[in-house]
């Protein structure tokens, strides 16, 4: 709810949204740590490089979640919006209904929510509805079986069920949370991927032949197998007419790769109109093995996500990142700026690198 309360701006941080890579992560990060130190913030120059700046549906639904859970103020939470006020009032737990009434991303979402919930006095449900498998986002799949699976390593418990896939234009998936909080998060120690053990995944697709899930995943398979991988744990999911409930057609394929340490890192590739299936399922694979190669435990898609959790850890973090992006570079310093925590990192852009993080130890 907005208001016109000037004092809101009083002992107020400000972020440049500008910065970086410039996109939403800026502001997902900035509002989450926000809530997670009960610290008022104002994020400004929102997406201002991109064809359309400002916020988009997606980047509402993250904000009016993340204020929920702790009776947020907010001024600017409006399409477009270049310029946004949070400013959180008292910690709430609670089962939370939210529908983003697109395609937008419900992984984006949950970036936004799940590190202001992991140290929530209580448990949080979520129930969202909105896209699943969308561009420019991390699909469900990886988010439950790369994302939630590494958090528990710090201690929360994430459980990540997709009910409904959602592509666009239409969305209309269906997915619920359980964030299961510790008093503290401990600190992480992953620096090398060890030796593989398996690969998993999931190929699905809706309102399409089944055939679309089996060539995308036998194209995954091939490649691996080609490269002397022999334990290949890939689902197919697809539906029958009739059954097949989902408001409008796509796939995808996720990947893991998972090592006798019990490390994870992942890859996957989204299905596209004149898209063959094989290049779908051959983009994940080739993306997997790259990945591996780096022979790091954190996979870059993966390593911006944990820098605000390892921020907030007791101790200090030590992670081996397969790949620095401009996304990691961007999601240190708004971290920095909310927490003045200690972070190194070394590497160049599209190189490996090692990340150090010495947490402030923030406690429930």
């Amino acid at each position: 709810m907005d208001s016109g309360q000037s004092e809101w701006v009083l002992d107020m941080i400000e972020i440049d949204g500008s910065y970086g890579e410039g996109g939403g992560q800026i502001l997902r990060t900035s509002i989450s740590l926000s809530a997670l130190t009960m610290q008022p913030v104002r994020v400004v120059n929102i997406r201002s490089g991109r064809s359309k700046p400002g916020l988009r549906r997606q980047h509402l639904a993250g904000i009016e979640v993340t204020a929920k859970l702790v009776g947020a103020r907010t001024r600017g939470v409006e399409v477009g919006s270049t310029d946004v006020e949070f400013v959180p009032t008292e910690r709430r737990v609670d089962s939370i209904s939210y529908d983003i009434g697109t395609a937008g991303s419900l992984s984006l979402l949950l970036q936004t929510v799940i590190p202001a919930a992991v140290l929530s006095p209580e448990p949080v449900s979520l129930h969202l509805r909105g896209g699943t498998d969308v561009s420019w986002s991390p699909p469900i799949d990886y988010m439950r079986e790369v994302f939630a699976f590494t958090l528990t390593k710090l201690g929360s418990s994430i459980e990540i069920v997709q009910k409904k896939r959602g592509h666009y234009p239409r969305g209309g998936g269906v997915v619920s949370c359980m964030i299961t909080p510790v008093r503290v998060l401990k600190s992480l120690e992953l620096e090398d991927f060890g030796e593989l053990s398996e690969i998993g995944g999931v190929s699905h697709c809706v309102r399409l032949p089944s055939h679309i899930a089996e060539r995308q995943a036998s194209s995954a398979e091939k490649i691996l197998q080609n490269h002397g991988i022999k334990d290949l744990q890939i689902r197919r999911e697809s539906y029958k007419k009739g059954d097949d409930h989902h408001l409008g057609p796509g796939s995808g394929i996720v990947l893991w790769a998972e090592s006798k340490e019990g490390i994870r890192v992942g890859a996957d590739s989204l299905g596209e109109r004149n898209k063959r299936a094989e290049v779908v399922g051959g983009s994940a694979a080739r993306n997997l093995l790259d990945e591996l190669e780096s022979k790091m435990a954190v996979d870059s898609y993966l390593a911006d996500m944990l820098v605000p959790f390892l921020c907030i850890a007791e101790g200090e973090s030590k992670i081996g990142v397969s790949r620095v992006t401009k996304h990691l570079q961007t999601n240190i310093w708004a971290s920095q700026k909310m927490l003045n925590v200690d972070v190194s990192l070394e590497g160049s852009i599209g190189e490996s690198g090692k990340l150090v993080v010495r947490g402030k130890g923030l406690s429930s």
